[in-house]
């Protein structure tokens, strides 16, 4: 007898362009259908059989303080008395742009838009304008969104792709876009020789989240400071998944390094769709109506989300909230290590982000992540599944911990991986 979730998928499949709204969702190669999610609480899901999840996927790393938390619940319900949309200046968009501005003062100004695709592709613009350059430097197996010339080796669900990143992508839209391996100096000196006073910026993941958790080494980082400095290139940060996740100041402030622009999501939102970008002065002043850098959006700076954005930051900005989260997290993937040792599985873990690799060899970058058993991690997220267990369907995404987890769901998680590899 079909679940309630298989015979969803099967009526999406009728109406929905693959059933689905985002094709990792699918759980393609996963060796089951999705899960039709029905509810969250703290840090629990429950689908629209009844069953309930421990998640940690968390919308892809948004809910930084779980499902319906109460605060940004009361925040929400607040403004949606007052109206959902104006396409009009509020208040709670100076508000956010001021919390934001604070714990990340590279960030002199900032402008809202819908997703982080919306905001990487704005930044790119803006860098294009800025610089009067045409060439963007990516890294192999970071995703910066989905838009046309930013599909060239990219990671998240793109990754299980073969070939080009994309179909209907032609390759003039992506001839001014050169990939290159991450963490590897030597690579980006080659670049900057090549394509001498042609680079308009390098966009990086300071912590690369869409291949997985990949480590970074902090004097590359520095590195990639270094050297836009000196070619007058920009350095844009892309922190949609580090921002607010690793600290209030995000992957910026941990590595001490100021770029020039920076790309927001996920959590600012509050578990609303949400993005932004935002720089310095000087560069962020080319953007209309005071430049000749045209960008717009009808719900930019949605009062909902707005609202959720800044009932958010407040919570995180509680003295220790930040430091409990990492002490959570520290205490379970010390004992993941513990489990996973000796089994073909490699943990790598930045703040309370971890992926699971199946590999018998570390995995440092796109390369060795694309050679990870990936039938293997269908079938333990099959298990995990029925265990309760809800980690993102992909090899190539990224877990997260929130501070709705308890020590007895972790209890419970690390019980359950226990008995399936053992």
């Amino acid at each position: 007898m079909l679940s309630k979730s298989e015979k969803a998928f099967l009526k999406a499949q009728t109406f929905l362009a693959g059933g689905v709204n985002s094709p990792v969702r699918a759980f393609r190669g996963m060796e089951t259908s999705p899960v039709f999610i029905r509810k969250g609480n703290g840090a629990v899901i429950t689908d629209i059989d009844n069953n309930n999840y421990i998640d940690y996927c968390l919308s892809w790393g948004a809910l930084i303080l779980g499902h319906a938390p109460q605060a940004v619940v009361d925040a929400v319900n607040e403004v949606l008395h007052e109206g959902t949309s104006f396409g009009a200046p509020t208040e709670r968009e100076t508000e956010l742009a001021m919390l934001i501005s604070k714990c990340m003062p590279s960030i002199e100004r900032i402008r809202f838009v819908n997703s982080g695709t919306e905001a990487v592709m704005s930044a790119i613009r803006l860098a294009r304008a800025y610089t009067e350059k045409k060439i963007i430097v990516k890294f192999d197996g970071c995703y910066h969104g989905h838009a046309d010339h930013l599909l060239v080796s990219a990671g998240s669900g793109v990754s299980s792709l073969h070939g080009a990143s994309s179909a209907g992508v032609p390759d003039e839209f992506i001839q001014l876009t050169v990939s290159i391996p991450y963490n590897n100096k030597q690579t980006v000196e080659e670049v900057f020789r090549k394509y001498k006073n042609r680079i308009a910026a390098i966009i990086v993941e300071p912590v690369p989240a869409n291949m997985g958790v990949i480590i970074p080494d902090r004097e590359f980082l520095l590195f990639l400071r270094e050297i836009t400095t000196i070619n007058h290139s920009l350095l844009i940060f892309d922190e949609v998944i580090t921002g607010f996740r690793i600290g209030l100041g995000g992957a910026q402030e941990y590595f001490g390094i100021k770029p020039d622009l920076t790309t927001l999501g996920k959590i600012i939102g509050g578990g609303f769709p949400v993005g932004a970008y935002g720089g310095k002065q000087d560069i962020m002043k080319l953007l209309a109506p005071d430049g000749q850098v045209y960008q717009a959006g009808t719900l930019s700076g949605n009062p909902i989300a707005m609202a959720a954005g800044i009932a958010t930051i407040d919570q995180l900005k509680e003295p220790g909230k930040y430091d409990a989260l990492e002490e959570k997290t520290r205490s379970f993937i010390s004992i993941l290590l513990e489990i996973c040792r000796n089994k073909g599985i490699q943990v790598n873990a930045f703040g309370s982000m971890f992926t699971l690799f199946f590999s018998d060899t570390p995995v440092t970058d796109f390369e060795t992540a694309k050679k990870c058993d990936v039938k293997r991690f269908a079938a333990f997220h099959k298990q995990l599944l029925y265990q309760h267990i809800y980690f993102p369907p992909s090899q190539f995404e990224t877990n997260f911990l929130s501070f709705a987890h308890t020590h007895r769901e972790i209890e419970e998680t690390i019980n359950s991986i226990k008995s399936l590899l053992s």
